[in-house]
């Protein structure tokens, strides 16, 4: 049964937002750069999606669970919600001209083409910034624009796999186990996004542009920054994965997940002498040397994991939460949309389309002033708005491009 609040959505917003008045051209497709410019959207940009007309962003035929909404997938809506759509051909010399009309007038250009395609296209910083000195050109790759990696495909799981990220989750009884959500993409969008706004800032002071460059690889690297710190101040040696509960490759016990007796219980970092204590557990209790949570873990661990699979996880909530212990129940997504502590946070909205309905999604995580930034606009269909921005830029007239 849900709570009366559950399905409290964000407000939608009418105040003034950070960033309007800015005006960025999307080139990107699938998840990272479009992640970028969902977010500067969200604050108040206006972004207009630059699209092949021919099939537009792969993303939108990027399905997820079979779902569709107005013809595209809902993947594509959800990372593409609040934007404009402009169907341009990239080789063709006139949609060029018209694309670059509209560099002029932009604050800012986001693509996620491998290295050297911008270059073949015209479209390169160099030639980019003579047109209009005030853009701030931000890109995303795989692995940078150098080395020998440089011309690999940048997708999420591979560029986990070769980051070293897989080895982290999972336990020493397992291979690589990657993260189930796209982190590498998501984090190479948000990496750029602060890249953006910070340029902005010095725009504001000296009235120049900038370039910004991001890649997956980079971005899943610095998000390991803890572990890979201590790998490279340490033997040399591949950390082992504890064989019990894994959930750092580093901190001792008990951190890790454990089964209860109808769920599963976090526990984060806390001295096993008095965790025994608190629940009764005479092994960890005699457990007073720190060193011993560390070389010794997987012993620990065991011996924990069987005494909290005897009793439920809201009795050991009742027991470890007053007492101060970080520790939470894990979630299913069910039972997270069922808890009043989500719904106060309303963090869906639903996106609309008149002619194909609603969408539930998240909302943007940024408040500004106080305010939930919500937006009810969905993405837009394939060239949807080809015609008004070329009327409002005056670009429709014959020759006015060039």
């Amino acid at each position: 049964m849900k709570t009366a609040h559950a399905d409290r959505e964000a407000p939608r917003t009418t105040a003034e937002r950070p960033l309007e008045g800015v005006l960025v051209l999307d080139f990107s497709q699938f998840l990272a750069g479009p992640s970028c410019c969902l977010r500067l959207a969200d604050l108040g940009a206006e972004v207009i999606k630059v699209e092949r007309p021919q099939g537009g962003d792969l993303c939108r035929r990027l399905y997820l669970a079979d779902q569709s909404f107005g013809g595209d997938s809902t993947l594509f809506h959800t990372i593409n919600r609040n934007k404009a759509s402009f169907a341009a051909d990239l080789k063709n010399p006139d949609d060029l001209a018209r694309v670059k009309a509209l560099i002029r007038r932009a604050d800012v250009m986001v693509h996620n083409f491998r290295p050297g395609v911008m270059d073949r296209l015209g479209l390169d910083y160099a030639t980019v910034v003579a047109l209009n000195p005030r853009l701030i050109y931000a890109a995303i790759t795989g692995y940078g624009t150098e080395g020998p990696w440089r011309t690999k495909p940048g997708q999420d799981l591979l560029v986990q796999a070769m980051s070293g990220l897989a080895w982290l989750s999972g336990d020493a009884t397992q291979g690589p186990v990657p993260m189930g959500v796209s982190i590498a993409d998501l984090m190479a969008g948000a990496h750029l996004c602060q890249g953006v706004l910070a340029l902005m800032v010095r725009r504001g002071r000296t009235g120049k542009g900038g370039r910004v460059d991001v890649s997956l690889f980079e971005s899943a690297i610095d998000m390991q920054f803890e572990q890979f710190t201590a790998f490279l101040n340490g033997d040399g040696q591949q950390p082992a994965r504890d064989a019990v509960n894994n959930a750092s490759v580093y901190l001792g016990a008990p951190y890790g997940i454990y089964q209860t007796a109808d769920g599963y219980l976090a526990v984060a970092m806390a001295p096993i002498d008095r965790l025994g204590a608190l629940i009764g557990c005479e092994p960890l209790r005699a457990c007073t040397d720190p060193d011993v949570w560390f070389t010794e873990r997987a012993r620990i661990k065991t011996a924990l994991a069987a005494h909290l699979a005897a009793q439920p996880t809201a009795h050991w909530l009742a027991i470890l939460e007053p007492a101060d212990v970080w520790c939470a129940e894990v979630f299913t997504w069910p039972q997270l949309l069922e808890h009043e502590g989500f719904a106060a946070l309303a963090l869906t909205q639903e996106i609309r389309d008149a002619d194909h309905g609603s969408l539930r999604t998240t909302r943007c995580p940024i408040r500004i002033d106080g305010t939930v930034l919500g937006a009810a606009r969905g993405a837009p269909t394939l060239g949807r708005d080809t015609d008004d921005i070329l009327r409002r830029f005056g670009l429709d007239s014959p020759g006015e491009p060039a």
